[in-house]
């Protein structure tokens, strides 16, 4: 079952959880181990969901930017540089991919975040690993993102330092969370959307 997770008022038949946000999960508390996987646009909070699911369920978690980074730098990814995002997918997700079957195979939680999660994901897996995994996409709407941009640049170094923000606009920003707005209705992914204050959480 796919749907919606709003900051604000639940969804028709759908169970409020913590911090205003609702959501559904299939299976039961416990049952076996989980992979949860957080990706989205830049700045929406990624690495700090993270966190907090770690904080909380004392998951693990991968830093899918960690990754990168520590490819770039050791010369393992070639000529590649941070802003190569097409080829660094390519580069990125069998690592990742192989990691959270080894994960499931182990009976392992696992947090994986960032970008880097091709749109087609589910083709990587049999439905014994799809079983295994919940997927979740933080996405901002533009409203939000137009009423609350000065913030959004604030704080995108609570988690993580950037080496420079410039890029990322207004523009962009509107640009790339409609990208990943889409993408989850095209596919049926769960959304984190948020729209009015900015309070996303997953409960497992």
């Amino acid at each position: 079952m796919s749907f919606v997770q709003r900051s604000g008022t639940p969804e028709p038949g759908v169970p409020p959880l913590r911090d205003g946000v609702f959501c559904l999960l299939s299976g039961k508390p416990g049952e076996s181990a989980m992979v949860v996987i957080i990706t989205g646009a830049t700045h929406t909070g990624k690495t700090l969901l993270a966190q907090r699911l770690l904080e909380t369920y004392h998951f693990p978690y991968l830093s899918v930017d960690l990754l990168k980074m520590g490819l770039i730098r050791s010369g393992r990814a070639g000529d590649l540089t941070p802003y190569d995002d097409e080829a660094l997918e390519g580069c990125l997700w069998p690592i990742v991919r192989e990691m959270i079957k080894t994960a499931v195979e182990n009976g392992q939680s696992l947090i994986v975040e960032g970008g880097y999660i091709p749109h087609d994901w589910k083709a990587s897996f049999e439905e014994s690993y799809i079983k295994e995994i919940r997927y979740y996409c933080l996405v901002m709407s533009k409203q939000y993102i137009m009423k609350n941009f000065s913030k959004i640049k604030m704080y995108a170094n609570v988690m993580e330092k950037r080496i420079s923000d410039d890029g990322c606009t207004m523009q962009y920003l509107m640009e790339e969370n409609e990208r990943y707005r889409s993408m989850c209705e095209a596919y049926g992914y769960a959304c984190i959307l948020v729209e009015d204050d900015y309070h996303p959480d997953i409960v497992l």
